[in-house]
């Protein structure tokens, strides 16, 4: 092998081996020293052009990783069967392509192009997470390649593209939040260095959760007056909302006021402390909020009144699925937890702690419990535990209980 490796790497030796001279050589070699050669980078293009199709998959992602592969070697590698080959092939010329395009010719730039193209709709995510995660920040890049890896149906895929790429203008960015499935896609567009208005105003438009959450959270997302009034209005019956919003700086005292009406007071306290209001204004909005936090107060009697009318109804046969979702619509909380608590024969306290367990399956196995509709499930999800939308438990061919009667039996015993 020494004799070898002397003669295919001495360029000015008269004796070195011609390409075929080489070809022949290395097909008698064994595998462990053709990957020493596809790994140096002194070895000759002929040789890695020939290795790149060679039978064993470890020598010919030696071959992909060689930044010494001449071209034409890695457009046949773009095409190879091994998935981790394409894998390594991605990750390297999503790597040096910067420099690709500064100063080599224009056919190789061009060719680099085509790979990357190619690797950007591979098959395999993982292919086309690499050339994401590579390409996120690049401003060199073909725009074409950028929007299909923003477009990608896996989130590993798009997300970095989505958060990071100076190439999505506010046009691609506002067609991907009107088109998107992907879960999670749109918060990462709201974690961007920078969001416009527009895009803001399209994020809070999409009804999104995280992604409004998200956009709050990012003081560097711009957001006009009246973007922030129908985010307040979506953050009203949202609970993981409040505290973004109560989070966020430079808000105006109007938005504070609305905010102060439906948040916890500890958040409260941090709003002003945060905004920085004269002491008078911010005592002002204090003693208002724990005015209104005496009056949303159920006490004692109240709760036993409600839980006599919730029995009274449940006896009389009319709490079923229309009268709970209507309890929910009317904000009549408390009447739908006693109601729940009868017809599910679970203590009113454990329902209580079921539902602030904030846990999508629970919440239907309480549903299914009650001998209600999947329909209602989702209405208790949303309304009475406020649970993220993306989290969701929805109904098996859109009407069924998607969970077994065992996984929901076992997911009430701590509470039943």
């Amino acid at each position: 092998m020494k004799n070898l490796l002397n003669r295919l790497f001495d360029k000015n030796d008269k004796k070195s081996l011609s390409y075929e001279e080489a070809k022949t050589a290395l097909e008698l070699q064994k595998s462990k020293d053709k990957r020493l050669l596809a790994q140096l980078p002194e070895t000759q293009p002929e040789v890695l052009y020939y290795l790149a199709s060679d039978e064993d998959a470890d020598i010919r992602r030696d071959v992909a990783r060689n930044e010494s592969t001449p071209i034409q070697a890695d457009e046949i590698l773009a095409n190879d069967n091994d998935d981790e080959v394409r894998a390594e092939l991605a990750r390297k010329i999503a790597r040096i392509f910067p420099d690709l395009s500064q100063h080599d010719q224009v056919q190789i730039r061009e060719t680099a192009i085509d790979i990357l193209e190619k690797l950007a709709s591979d098959q395999f995510p993982k292919v086309r997470q690499i050339v994401s995660e590579e390409l996120k920040s690049s401003d060199l890049v073909p725009h074409r390649i950028v929007k299909t890896l923003a477009r990608d149906e896996e989130l590993a895929v798009c997300a970095p593209i989505l958060e990071y790429s100076p190439l999505l203008s506010d046009v691609d960015l506002k067609e991907i939040i009107a088109v998107t499935t992907v879960s999670g896609a749109l918060s990462a567009i709201a974690r961007r260095g920078q969001v416009s208005e527009d895009i803001s105003e399209a994020l809070t438009n999409s009804l999104d959760v995280p992604a409004v959450s998200a956009l709050i959270a990012n003081q560097n997302a711009q957001i006009r007056e009246d973007t922030l009034d129908a985010i307040i209005d979506q953050a009203r019956s949202i609970e993981p909302m409040h505290s973004p919003l109560a989070e966020r700086p430079n808000l105006s005292l109007r938005a504070i006021k609305r905010i102060a009406g439906f948040v916890a007071s500890s958040l409260v306290s941090r709003m002003l402390e945060k905004n920085h209001l004269e002491k008078d204004v911010a005592e002002e909005i204090l003693t208002n909020v724990r005015k209104r936090i005496q009056e949303q107060q159920v006490d004692e009697d109240d709760v036993q009144t409600l839980a006599e009318q919730a029995r009274d109804l449940v006896e009389k046969g009319v709490v079923d699925d229309d009268f709970i979702q209507n309890a929910l619509a009317n904000k009549q909380r408390e009447l739908a937890i006693q109601c729940l608590a009868l017809l599910s024969d679970i203590p009113v306290d454990s329902v209580r702690k079921l539902i602030k367990s904030n846990k999508s399956r629970r919440i239907v196995a309480l549903c299914w419990r009650s001998e209600l509709s999947m329909r209602t499930a989702l209405e208790l999800q949303h309304k009475l535990a406020h649970i993220p939308p993306e989290e969701f438990i929805n109904a098996k061919d859109g009407v069924d209980f998607p969970l077994s009667n065992e996984e929901m039996e076992y997911e009430l015993e701590l509470y039943a």
